[in-house]
């Protein structure tokens, strides 16, 4: 009985060097695959059901009330308006789901990176660190969007089915637009806030810690301050809490709550107290990863 040998069937094809055919993006798109990932990575999307859970529950949580005062004013329409909130006050219902969003996404997103070393892999790309940090930024933002635009904005537009809405175009477009404004004074501030506070510490669980406790932290020693002592009104505009909310009353052209006045805190007050937390925290981020010793 004779053998033959085996012969190998692997075969080398000597095809060189192939030029990259596919289009060239360059920052920008590095800037967009930035925000696409991070985005999903924080909703806990393509990852375990565990990480979706919280996303879905602090969204939901600000759905709620849009959803019960919507149903409430098509069951009972005659004499609803004066039941239900203006788009102002809506916020201020809904300020909890949306700092705590913030807690619990800015960190995911910064302080991940760095603990990983996911950041030098990010910076071995056309990505530098200004626009790493504006893709985290933007990631953050759209993702609060969610919680400041999609419920006042689910409102306008249920409303406005049901004739409960603003009278006319113009009128319905300038409510539009006062919702925008009103999601982005909000949104951006608690954005830098979060950024701020996840740039200090590259472990997550500290980082939500402290913007949960600073945020809500921050209004109640303002409140206390301002009903037991005579202080200046300006220590009110420390209150990042309702600092916002005061500014949407102002943006949506309406009465605000508590001891805020037009005499003691002027709006080019509150839009100076914004630009100087917003441009605070947003400069500590960049102070700190300016310096930071990356591994690449």
């Amino acid at each position: 009985m004779s053998s033959t040998p085996m012969q190998s069937e692997a075969q080398i094809y000597d095809r060189g060097y192939r030029r990259y055919e596919g289009e060239r993006t360059g920052l920008g798109g590095a800037v967009r695959s930035l925000v696409r990932h991070s985005v999903r990575h924080a909703l806990g999307l393509g990852r375990a059901g565990r990480y979706k859970i919280i996303p879905v529950v602090v969204v939901f949580l600000a759905y709620v009330p849009a959803i019960a005062f919507i149903g409430f004013a098509a069951i009972v329409p005659i004499g609803t308006e004066e039941f239900l909130p203006s788009f102002a006050e809506y916020y201020g219902s809904i300020v909890a789901p949306i700092y705590l969003f913030a807690g619990f996404v800015a960190p995911e997103l910064l302080c991940t990176d760095r603990r990983t070393g996911l950041l030098g892999v990010y910076l071995a790309s056309p990505l530098n660190r200004p626009f790493y940090l504006l893709g985290k930024a933007i990631s953050v933002f759209l993702l609060l969007l969610l919680v400041t635009l999609g419920p006042p904005l689910l409102m306008l537009i249920a409303f406005s089915l049901q004739n409960m809405g603003p009278d006319g175009f113009v009128e319905w477009m300038r409510t539009f637009g006062r919702i925008l404004v009103s999601s982005a004074v909000i949104g951006t501030l608690y954005t830098a806030i979060a950024l701020g506070i996840s740039a200090t510490t590259d472990r997550a669980t500290v980082a939500i810690a402290a913007v949960l406790a600073a945020i809500p932290g921050a209004g109640i020693i303002t409140s206390i301050l301002d009903e037991s002592t005579d202080v200046s009104p300006v220590v009110r505009l420390a209150n990042v809490l309702s600092l916002p909310q005061e500014l949407i009353f102002r943006v949506q052209d309406e009465a605000g709550n508590g001891n805020w006045s037009t005499l003691d805190n002027p709006t080019w007050t509150l839009w100076a107290a914004w630009f100087f937390w917003v441009g605070i925290s947003l400069g500590w981020v960049w102070v700190r990863y300016r310096r930071l010793l990356v591994r690449r």
